[in-house]
Order: structure tokens, then C-alpha cells, then sequence
């Protein structure tokens, strides 16, 4: 058996090596520098070698939280193809009105001393190939079928002639059922505890039908988080992944098992082919392959989420296999609509919520009774007025009707609880009837990212910092490539006073999520309270830049970049924050916070009824807020804490 470690290997081509683990590229033995996104891009071409990679595939892997403008992807292949040229090892194809395609003799070496697998037209790690039964390998998952391909290329006649006589006897032992599988014993000793499934792909002519590929893999994604004891990767998360290799992808997304298949379409036929791969090892746990009619869609993803559940975890409960079976709609179009809502909604921009909004509106108009549907305009009100400055009253009554609605429809659904939790926290100030909803969401879903992250916000704002850093990091292990989940540990931490740990953590997101504008508002409100004014500023100026808002050098934010004591710091951001509400309505706590560092506590005060009348989502960390320490020793402070039902 491998270890882990056995897992190394590099990519060679010519006099070039690639290695993954260490993201370099070597020529004649000697490393090149490529810039990150740069060898991204390399390395996302050397592992589809021979496949024809489209421009959307490819933006969508490597700015996965961006929208970009496609002339980036022409300067980095652009800038690819001066490194290979004239060496002849390998080549760049421009692909017309479609993408690109990398072309070389790949060897993927592995640091033992195994000898390498050669591979003419794609690389991809040896599997073992546990049925075929059907001559046509485009129905076969993609890995499998490579090697298939990569196999029977290289064997002699005489072995083909043997390989034909054992796969006609595994054909032989096949049931002809509607749908058939494989699969091996799980790995002795190490059950599988987390699972990605990877964005389906398309094959044949009718392969451009991203709305089918799409809704399966969040269908799955969504029945198997049901699994009480399996960490399944939201969508979200695994959106980009859908030109990677699928050992590859695992290892980024830092999971034991990955789900990776293909679908095709002919006419009112469809045919899905899945398989579950071990990623320590490239193990073939479980391989299938359905044929339906396109109308029963949504029994092949029945069919798919029990065996795969059943592959992981074979002592499936009553309940578990119940929650399996649930369908939350059975309209294709409803489900995709929803689908797209979500990617708007994890984006948190005000442009991006009101995208949020129409696709959600949409799939309830396609399924009245899609209680998830109603589950995603509730999350998406609840941020109007944070985000849209829409009035609090509004946003906030319309995110409570949607998840009542969603509750009349299906009182189990942990989604449904986590919004009601979010509204009862955020703006009824109901901290009781708010702990009770995240702890019943958790109840029924304990691998539902968002319920632990926004719970995890709630006991941030009680003072309860041990428990709600324990439950960020929860909501982490779930979700850990989510910007606005690692953005959630940063906040945490902020109130907790531990601005070390929250600017390191928020280095490291701000390195993978270059567009995620919330991390540096938060930040910028620990670099204030280390006294660390010019980093203040830059994290100030780089959060309304990212979230379209103006960010000019004006002379009070100079002034403020270059002060030297606190009083020129707050003055100036007084300055510049009068200033912006010629154009921008003010936040009251905000205000609120910078006239409490002034001294001046009658303004503060002032600022703080003006939140209270307005029910400024941030009121809700009122016991806790670093800024607000020097009102805290005045009786009008505990009258708040009173009016807000803080006092306990």
C-alpha cells in the first residue's frame, strides 16, 4: 500500500519537469520562475494534456472567486508559449472560438521507485478498471477511460487478446439492469469521513447542456451532506474544479474521496457514468453507470447518492436513507436557478445579492413548493441592509416571511432554520429563540457550513469567544476554501482580541481570494486597534475598491495613513467619513465607534440610538465591540445593553 508521502511525483515533458507540490518548473534541472497565476495555468494545461479545454472551463478553474476580463487568460498563455518556444517538448494549441490544448509526451514519475507510466495524450493516475460493459469508453468516467485508452495503446496483441478474454468475463458476470456498478471494500481501517463531488461533465454532442451537469452535481452534493458522519464539500467550493484532475482537485480540496462522472444525452435518452476514487491512493472504491430516460433525471440521482452513501458508509440509518431519497423539487429548471442563486449569494457583493434575488425568485416561480428556493431569499434579505443600505424593516420582514414560508413547506430542513436563526439574531434581537433555531439547525444538518458559521457569529457577539471560534473552525473543516467562511474566523477573532491570529489568517485568504472584498473591512478594524494606521488605511482604501465604492487618496486619508497618534487618526477618519456621506448614507455604528475613540461620548451616544432606531445589523456585537471600550463605564451604555436584551 502507498503512503502518503509515496504520492509525490512530477510531470516531465522534453527537458521541462513539473512539479505540482512544490509549484515549480524546471528546465534542463534549473527552476524557472513563473508568478502564481502563471504556473497555475501551466499546470492546469499539463493535467488535461490532449484535451481541448474551453476559455470558460479554464477562467472558471483559475479565477474562481473573480470575474475577470478574458484578455488574462491570453497574457498567461501568452506568456507560456515563449517558455516552450522553438523546444519542440511541448506545444500551446489555439483552439478557434473554443479555448486551448495542451499537447506533449507526459511522464508522471513518482518519487519511488515505481516506474513511470507514459501517457501520449493525457496524464492521469493509474486506476483499476472494475467493469466495462459497453465497447463505447465514452461512457466509461473520464479517469477510467484514459487509462483504458493509455493501456490498450501500448500492449502487445497478445496482450489485448488476454485483456478482451477477462473483460468479456467481467461482462459475462454483469446483470443487465437498468443501471450497473462496481465497487471494492472500502480501505481496511480508514473509512472515508470526506467526499468532493466534482462538477459532472458533458460528452458527445449534446455535451453542452451545463444546466443538467450542473443540477446533478449540486443534487448529490446536497443529498449526501445528509450523512451525518461525512464532510461532503458544499458547490460552491468545488465549482472550479471542473477541468481538474480529479486526484488533483482532491488533494486541493483536501478531502479522502472524490466523485467524479460524466453525463451524456441522446435524444430523450441519458446516460451518467460515476466513479469513487480514494485520493491517498487512486483506489477505485465505487464505479456505476445509469441509463434513464431524460425525465428521470432525478431517479438516476437517487440511485447515484445511495450507492455512493452506501460506499462510504455502509451502516446507513432509517433516517439517513429517508433524507437520501428526499427530493427538494423535481423541476430540473427550479433546481438550476436556485443552483446559480447560491454562487451569486457566496459572492457577497451588492450587485451580486441582487443577482441572488432574481434566480431565487425564479425557481420559486418554476416550483412553488421549493422550500430550499425560499431558504435562499431569506439569506439573501437578511443581507439587503448590510450590503444595499436597503431599510432594515423591509429586508428583514421579507427574509422572515421567506423562511416561514420555507418552514410551512418543510419544518426539517436545517436551512430553513439557520435563516429564521439569522433574523431572530440579526434584527429581532430574539438571542434565545436564535440559539435555539442554530441549535436545531445543527441537530438536523451538523455538516451544514453556513449554520455553524452564522452560529458561530452569535456567540461572538455574546462574549462566548472559546465556543465560537470552535464552531468557525467547524464550519472551516465543512467549507475550507469559503472566502466568506475564512473571512468569519478573521471577524471572530477580531472581537475576541486576538488581532495577531485574525491579520495572519486574514493574510492567508486575501493570497487565495484576491477579489473577497469583507476581509479587509475586518482587517482594517484590527489594524486600528494595534495602532497600525498606514495598514488601516490600505485595508480601508482596497475593501471600497473591491466592493465598487470610491476609493480616491483624498488628504484626510493621508493624513490618516500617516498619523502618529490616535486622536489624528480618528480625526482624520471623521473627516473622511463626513465627507463620504455626501454620497453615501453613514453607518450609525461606525459613527458610533469613531467618536467613542474621539472621547466625545455625547456623539457616540448619539450615533448608537440612531443604530438602535434603524437596527443596524452590527448592534448585535454591542457587548463585545473593541471600539465602544470607552463608553462602557457610563450608565447610557448599560441602557443600551438593557434595551437590547444584553444583560445576562
Amino acid at each position: 500500500m502507498e503512503t502518503a508521502e509515496n504520492n509525490k511525483f512530477v510531470y516531465e515533458f522534453g527537458k521541462f519537469s513539473l512539479d505540482p507540490q512544490e509549484k515549480t518548473l524546471f528546465s534542463d534541472g534549473l527552476a524557472m520562475h513563473l508568478p502564481p497565476k502563471e504556473f497555475e495555468t501551466l499546470l492546469l494545461l499539463v493535467e488535461n494534456n490532449g484535451r481541448a479545454l474551453s476559455k470558460d472551463e479554464m477562467m472558471a478553474s483559475l479565477w474562481q472567486d473573480a470575474f475577470v476580463e478574458e484578455s488574462n487568460l491570453a497574457k498567461q498563455i501568452s506568456r507560456l508559449r515563449k517558455i516552450f518556444n522553438g523546444d519542440g517538448a511541448a506545444r500551446i494549441e489555439t483552439l478557434p472560438k473554443h479555448g486551448y490544448r495542451f499537447s506533449a509526451d507526459l511522464r508522471q514519475t513518482y518519487s519511488e521507485a515505481e516506474r513511470p507510466v507514459i501517457l501520449e495524450r493525457r496524464t492521469v493516475k493509474r486506476v483499476t478498471v472494475a467493469y466495462q460493459d459497453d465497447a463505447d469508453d465514452r461512457f466509461l468516467p473520464p479517469a477510467v477511460a484514459e487509462t483504458q485508452r493509455s493501456i490498450g495503446w501500448r500492449r502487445s496483441s497478445f496482450q489485448s487478446l488476454i485483456f478482451l478474454v477477462v473483460l468479456l468475463g467481467l461482462v459475462g458476470s454483469l446483470s443487465y439492469l437498468r443501471f450497473s456498478s462496481s465497487s471494492e471494500d472500502p480501505v481496511k481501517g480508514s473509512a472515508v469521513r470526506s467526499v468532493a463531488v466534482l462538477p459532472f461533465k458533458g460528452v458527445g454532442a449534446e455535451d453542452g447542456n451545463e444546466h443538467l451537469q450542473l443540477g446533478l452535481t449540486d443534487a448529490l452534493i446536497t443529498k449526501l451532506s445528509n450523512l451525518k458522519n461525512v464532510i461532503v464539500r458544499p458547490t460552491n467550493a468545488v465549482r472550479g474544479y471542473a477541468a481538474r484532475e480529479p486526484l488533483a482537485a482532491g488533494r486541493e480540496l483536501s478531502v479522502e474521496a472524490v466523485l467524479d462522472g460524466n453525463v451524456q444525452r441522446i435524444g430523450e435518452q441519458i446516460r451518467v457514468t460515476v466513479q469513487l476514487v480514494g485520493v491517498r491512493d487512486g483506489r477505485l472504491l465505487w464505479g456505476g453507470k445509469f441509463d434513464e430516460k431524460f425525465t428521470d433525471i432525478f431517479s438516476v440521482q437517487d440511485a447515484i447518492a445511495e450507492q455512493v452513501a452506501q460506499a462510504i458508509e455502509p451502516g446507513l440509518t432509517g433516517e439517513e436513507r429517508s433524507l437520501l431519497a428526499k427530493r427538494y423539487t423535481t423541476n430540473a429548471d427550479a433546481h438550476h436557478a436556485y443552483v446559480r442563486g447560491r454562487y451569486f449569494w457566496n459572492k457577497r457583493t451588492a450587485e451580486d445579492l441582487k443577482e441572488a434575488v432574481k434566480h431565487f425568485n425564479e425557481a420559486v416561480a418554476r416550483d412553488p413548493n421549493y422550500a430550499l428556493a425560499y431558504v435562499g431569499l431569506a439569506d439573501t434579505y437578511s443581507l439587503f441592509a448590510d450590503y444595499l443600505s436597503a431599510p432594515a424593516s423591509e429586508s428583514y420582514d421579507k427574509a422572515r416571511s421567506s423562511a416561514l414560508k420555507a418552514l410551512e413547506l418543510d419544518d426539517g430542513l436545517a436551512e430553513a432554520h439557520t435563516s429564521l436563526a439569522f433574523v431572530k439574531m440579526s434584527y429581532d434581537w430574539d438571542w434565545q429563540g436564535a440559539e435555539t433555531e442554530y441549535r436545531q439547525a445543527i441537530a438536523l444538518n451538523p455538516n451544514y457550513a453556513t449554520a455553524r458559521h452564522w452560529y458561530a457569529e452569535y456567540l461572538a457577539a455574546m462574549g462566548r469567544y472559546d465556543d465560537a471560534i470552535a464552531e468557525i473552525r467547524r464550519a472551516k473543516e465543512i467549507d475550507p476554501l469559503s472566502p466568506i467562511i475564512n473571512a468569519g474566523e478573521v471577524w471572530i477573532l477580531y472581537f475576541a482580541r486576538r488581532y495577531d491570529e485574525a491579520i495572519e489568517q486574514g493574510a492567508k485568504l486575501i493570497e487565495r481570494s484576491t477579489e473577497f472584498a469583507e476581509v479587509h473591512e475586518y482587517l482594517k478594524r484590527c489594524y486600528d486597534q494595534k495602532g497600525m494606521y498606514r495598514e488601516a488605511i490600505a485595508a480601508r482604501q482596497m475593501r471600497r475598491k473591491l466592493a465598487g465604492l470610491d476609493p480616491t487618496q483624498t488628504d484626510a486619508i493621508k493624513r490618516a495613513a500617516a498619523a502618529e497618534s490616535q486622536e489624528i487618526y480618528w480625526k482624520s477618519r471623521l473627516e473622511q467619513e463626513i465627507a463620504d456621506s455626501q454620497r453615501e448614507p453613514p453607518f450609525a455604528f461606525d459613527m458610533a465607534e469613531i467618536y467613542s475613540q474621539l472621547g466625545d461620548k455625547d456623539k457616540a451616544f448619539e450615533w448608537l440610538e440612531k443604530a438602535f432606531e434603524e437596527r443596524t445589523y452590527t448592534l448585535m456585537y454591542l457587548k463585545v465591540a473593541p471600539n465602544l471600550d470607552p463608553l462602557r463605564s457610563d450608565p447610557r451604555f448599560t441602557d443600551l445593553l438593557r434595551r437590547g436584551g444584553l444583560l445576562f
